[in-house]
């Protein structure tokens, strides 16, 4: 296991060292927050306790859309992308020779990157919000607590979909439709664009059934104290079942794919 804490240690340094990209990150997180922000206010002025939130929780909301963005990766941009190419080229060969996991080698390296997005681009745009809104911040130390567990469990779920998409590199050796539909999936039932308690009937149930509901709604919803007590235990469970299922999946799909490892060219 201390091999991973290292690798994960080194995910954190290795997005530390992109300084200016992470202002960026934070100026860019931060201007869409302040859209988003106004206009949710405008669409809860006419819709008050909207999906079950009042103006306040709807816009801290929005706040926690924006930290988690990059810390549960919605839009993609994380290893996928390093590892897909990896596949194309063949170099997933030498990786397959390391005395690791390969799974675990870049779930910990994903880990790290999400800690430093969480600390580097969450932060700076929530207190920023804090101070120019009304937000909806737990009291309880036990509630922020609470959080950061289902933020954990959120970013195992996101890893667990884009290994997936990863993987599916080495069938269609050229992975970037999988992941802008996983994008694309990701944003929309991830709740980014509107919380998934305003989507109607069938919809919503479905949308809240997938994975992609434990990288911001389910998060959303025990910090703002929507899941407590046994509510608080089927939120975690309903994530822990995601990120073993997904991982489970991924395990089998690297089993089936790294018997049939083709060098591209080669």
């Amino acid at each position: 296991m201390r091999l991973y804490a290292v690798v994960a240690a080194g995910g954190f340094r290795r997005h530390a060292t992109y300084r200016a990209a992470t202002a960026a990150g934070v100026f860019t997180n931060t201007v869409f927050g302040f859209i988003v922000a106004y206009t949710y206010m405008a669409l809860w002025d006419v819709r008050p306790r909207l999906g079950g939130y009042d103006v306040s929780e709807a816009v801290t909301y929005v706040w926690l859309g924006q930290a988690l963005l990059m810390t549960c990766a919605m839009m993609g941009g994380g290893f996928e992308d390093e590892l897909s190419e990896r596949i194309r080229t063949g170099d997933i060969a030498v990786d397959l020779y390391r005395p690791a996991d390969l799974q675990l080698w870049w779930l910990a390296g994903d880990l790290g990157r999400a800690a430093f997005h969480l600390l580097g681009r969450g932060i700076v745009p929530m207190v920023l919000g804090a101070l120019a809104f009304d937000l909806a911040l737990p009291r309880s130390p036990w509630t922020w607590a609470a959080f950061l567990v289902s933020v954990s469990l959120g970013v195992v779920v996101s890893f667990g979909l884009r290994y997936l998409v990863a993987l599916s590199a080495f069938w269609l050796m050229d992975g970037a439709g999988a992941m802008q539909m996983a994008m694309l999936a990701g944003l929309f039932f991830s709740g980014m664009l509107l919380p998934l308690t305003l989507f109607p009937g069938l919809l919503g149930e479905v949308a809240r059934a997938l994975p992609w509901s434990s990288l911001l709604q389910v998060p959303a919803d025990v910090f703002l104290g929507k899941r407590t007590g046994w509510g608080l235990v089927q939120a975690y469970a309903f994530q822990a079942g995601w990120a073993v299922a997904l991982l489970l999946a991924g395990r089998l799909l690297q089993s089936v794919a790294t018997r049939r490892v083709v060098v591209q060219g080669g």
